[in-house]
């Protein structure tokens, strides 16, 4: 397991390299072929039993922010890579460009704000502050155009992890296990890493051109919804309860054979599992789907509260599970 690791290296959407390099550097000596794409997608394959391919993919890129513009007191201006609300990011700290020059997300502070105290923050409004007081200061530090990330220190507690880019550091991180673990696969699979999916799916459907193959299996990081201020209805997943397997999402609903495998082995199998119970927001599956002539797509994810935000909370046992599902998966065949 390589959560730890993977969720304190920063790679918001467009700047995945040093997440690219570090799983690169995992499961090099472990596959038959590894490549990176024009986008910047990695994709590494394993052989197995038949030469029809299966594509199993986890993003990279975390959301966050980018420079887009230095003021005269030498604050900066940011704009969202991916779907991030105002109101959790004041106060927190982050790290800007390549440099990693670290800053704290501002805003006026609570007695200045009279009438709006209870107004959220508008994202236009905020500012990094990198503890410069001069424009030109900061020009020697960042340019407009740098990455902003989140800089959390991850942590185990007990059954739990906590830490920034859990989605989807948690994909990425299974598909590095079932890489290394040597599973004695029935398809040909292909690993693939995709890029800037927080900002609309742009780098899965590459590979899935490139790979063309005969149906993928998406592995991300989903939204719980078990906190306590939420009726049970309204909640997603929940933390505990095994890998959430998904029907149906924003723009795809998802292949009926391959949804009916996954449930039918977990049940074999004795792997807790739960159905994903809303349908808002969309992964790769839905890009992968619709690529060439189409490709049946499943997703397969890790509960986890709070992502999309500076710090998000999975289950390990969650992630155990998820692992021995798929693994198992990848060992089978299935009638498409």
């Amino acid at each position: 397991m390589y959560l730890k690791e993977l969720t304190e290296l920063s790679g918001v959407s467009g700047y995945e390299k040093r997440v690219r390099e570090f799983i690169k550097d995992k499961i090099k000596d472990r596959v038959s072929h590894i490549e990176e794409d024009v986008l910047g997608n990695l994709i590494a394959r394993k052989e197995g039993k038949t030469d029809k391919r299966i594509m199993l993919c986890a993003h990279m890129d975390e959301v966050g922010f980018i420079v887009s513009n230095i003021e005269d007191d030498g604050k900066l201006c940011i704009m969202p890579l991916g779907g991030i609300d105002p109101k959790v990011v004041v106060g927190k700290r982050v790290t800007v460009g390549e440099k990693e020059i670290p800053g704290v997300i501002g805003y006026k502070a609570i007695h200045l704000q009279r009438g709006d105290v209870y107004t959220p923050p508008k994202m236009d409004e905020i500012r990094v502050d990198i503890g410069v007081t001069k424009k030109s200061d900061a020009e020697g530090k960042v340019r407009i155009g740098d990455f902003v990330a989140f800089s959390v220190e991850s942590m185990v507690h007990g059954d739990w992890f906590s830490g920034k880019a859990l989605d989807n550091r948690g994909g990425c991180s299974i598909l590095i296990d079932i890489i290394n673990n040597n599973i004695e696969l029935y398809y040909d699979t292909y690993f693939v890493f995709s890029v800037q999916e927080e900002l609309g799916l742009r780098g899965a459907g590459i590979s899935a051109e490139k790979i063309n193959p005969d149906f993928s299996i998406v592995v991300e990081t989903t939204t719980s919804g078990d906190n306590p201020e939420f009726s049970s209805y309204r909640r997603s997943t929940e933390l505990g309860k095994g890998p959430a397997i998904t029907f149906a999402h924003s723009g795809y609903v998802i292949d009926e054979r391959l949804f009916k495998w996954i449930i039918d082995t977990a049940k074999e199998h004795n792997i807790p599992y739960q159905i994903k119970r809303r349908t808002a927001g969309g992964t790769d599956a839905r890009r992968i789907a619709t690529t060439l002539a189409g490709i049946p797509s499943a997703v397969i994810s890790i509960p986890a509260r709070y992502i999309h935000s500076p710090m998000s909370v999975l289950n390990l046992e969650d992630y155990n599970n998820t692992l021995r599902l798929i693994s198992i998966l990848l060992t089978k065949e299935v009638q498409l």
